[in-house]
Formats: structure tokens, C-alpha cells, sequence
């Protein structure tokens, strides 16, 4: 007896598909276009083959920014995905104090990015911020457009205002998926805290903060909006992460094929970094059900 095999759902994928070639496989192509060739203009362009990705791999420049740029991930990562652990532990369970408090945490995420380097380059500001202020009234020499250390403690400490919430939700939406008998048996035994958070609490949430971790790695890796607004890249180059470079050499510079090149390996970059993550916490959560 032959199957017969319905191809109509290929018209409602039909837009998504549409979609997703205009505004990536498109730009996508044009960007891999850019960083095989050279012009001077006028729409001329002339063969350049892999000039650009030579150039690129052997600057100093591009191997800079991404060691900051890995930096300042592990660093974020190091801080938003304990505290935001530690955070949703400590959340009310239910009631209003727990409608209240996902409420508060969500306000952050609500804020654009752009707001929000405004907010902390007005708030660390030392002459009108109340973070600068304080600061300088209490004698701690802090400006974060000249000193290197004010700035990067200003950009983590926004990120992790930020962010942090983001973590904390995914944590408590894995704990609430925890059936109380689980910490009725806890309690039977007399487990410590730490065994029931070890043996009970993280292993329910592990998928959400795989996915946790791959978002925050993902955005921190590329973000721009914040330090570009409070810092600009600086002092110097202290806080010029990859896509201020790259954003730098594109529009600044005009440098379109170093760019497209620099724009690829950091794409590439990103996309190896995030399946290795996927596959180290994939095989952990793998393990741990066993």
C-alpha cells in the first residue's frame, strides 16, 4: 500500500524561508563577496581571493580586540550565571511577592540598548552621575572615560544589571518545574542545603542554563550598543571589543574587504565557540541523567 505524502506544509515554510534569504543568506553572500575582492569605487571590483583573511590573521589589531572580547564573555559569564542562580534560589515560590519580584526582573530586559549605555554614561558621570559623584565625594579616583580599570568595571557592572535577570528567569522557570515530593524526600533524609541544591536543584537546571549560557555567550560576544555609547572603545583601545573594530575598519575607515573578512572569521568565531558549548553542556546534562 503506497503512503500518500503531503507536501502542502511546504507553502506555510514558504515565508519563513523567504525571509530568512532576504535578511541573511542575502547580506550573508554579499559580505562573503566583499571579502574575496577589492574596488575603488565606481562598482569596479577586482579579484583579491583570500588576501584579506591573510591580512586580517596576521594583524595584531584583530587578535587584540578578541582577546578582549574573550575576556570580557568569561567574565561575564563568571559573574551573571551564579548571581542569577543565587537570585532565582532566593525568589518567592508563589503569592504576590513572587508576581512582584518576576515583574522587577523583567524591567531590565525591557530597556534598548541604547538606553541603556545612555543611563550608565550618565549615571558614572563624576560631575552630574550619582555613581560618579558618590564616588568622587567619598575619594575613590573613578572616571571611566580615562582610567582603564573604571572602564571595564563600568561596562561588566552594566552588562550585569543588564542581564543578569535574564539568567535568573531561566533559573526559576527550572526550578518551578521541581515537583515538591522531590523536597519532601530531601527533607525525610535530612539533606543538607547543598545537596539538595547539588543533587536536586541543578540537575533540573541544567537545560535552561545550557540555554542561559548560550545566550549570554552569544550576546556578549557581540556586543556593541553599551560600551560604544559609555566609552567609545576607550581609553584608548582598552574597551574596543570585536564589533567596535569591525564597525571601526567598515564605516570608519572604509576598509570593506579587511571588514567582510574580519566580519566571516568573527561570524565563524561565534558559531565554533557556540557548538562547543552546546556539545560540552549537551553531554553533561547526557551524564548526569544516567
Amino acid at each position: 500500500m503506497n503512503k500518500t505524502v503531503n507536501q502542502k506544509a511546504w507553502f506555510l515554510v514558504l515565508p519563513v524561508l523567504v525571509l530568512v534569504a532576504f535578511s541573511a543568506v542575502i547580506p550573508l553572500m554579499t559580505v562573503v563577496n566583499y571579502s574575496v575582492q577589492d574596488t575603488f569605487g565606481n562598482n569596479v571590483f577586482f579579484w583579491a581571493g583570500l588576501e584579506w583573511f591573510e591580512e586580517m590573521l596576521s594583524s595584531d589589531r584583530m587578535w587584540d580586540a578578541l582577546g578582549r572580547q574573550i575576556a570580557f564573555s568569561a567574565i561575564i559569564l563568571a559573574i551573571e550565571i551564579p548571581l542569577g542562580i543565587f537570585v532565582a534560589l532566593n525568589m518567592p515560590k508563589s503569592g504576590f511577592w513572587a508576581s512582584f519580584c518576576l515583574v522587577l526582573m523583567s524591567l531590565p530586559l525591557l530597556i534598548p540598548w541604547n538606553v541603556v549605555g545612555t543611563i550608565w554614561q550618565i549615571f558614572g558621570r563624576v560631575d552630574i552621575g550619582l555613581l560618579g559623584y558618590t564616588l568622587d565625594a567619598i575619594g575613590i579616583n573613578y572616571n571611566y572615560t580615562q582610567d582603564f580599570y573604571a572602564a571595564w568595571a563600568t561596562v561588566i557592572v552594566m552588562d550585569v544589571w543588564h542581564w543578569t535577570s535574564l539568567v535568573a528567569l531561566l533559573a526559576y522557570a527550572g526550578l518551578q518545574s521541581i515537583p515538591d515530593a522531590y523536597y519532601q524526600a530531601a527533607k525525610i533524609d535530612q539533606a543538607s542545603r547543598w545537596k539538595v541544591f547539588r543533587y536536586i536543584e541543578l540537575p533540573k537546571m541544567m537545560g535552561v542554563l545550557m540555554i542561559a549560557i548560550l545566550l549570554r555567550f552569544m550576546d556578549s560576544f557581540m556586543i556593541y550598543t553599551e560600551p560604544f555609547v559609555v566609552t567609545g572603545g576607550g581609553p584608548g583601545n582598552s574597551t574596543t571589543f570585536l564589533s567596535i573594530d569591525l564597525v571601526k575598519m567598515a564605516l570608519g575607515q572604509f576598509d570593506l574587504g579587511p571588514a567582510a573578512a574580519f566580519s566571516i572569521m568573527y561570524y565563524l568565531v561565534i558559531l565554533l565557540i557556540s557548538w562547543v558549548f552546546y556539545t560540552v553542556m549537551t553531554n553533561l546534562d547526557k551524564r548526569d541523567g544516567v
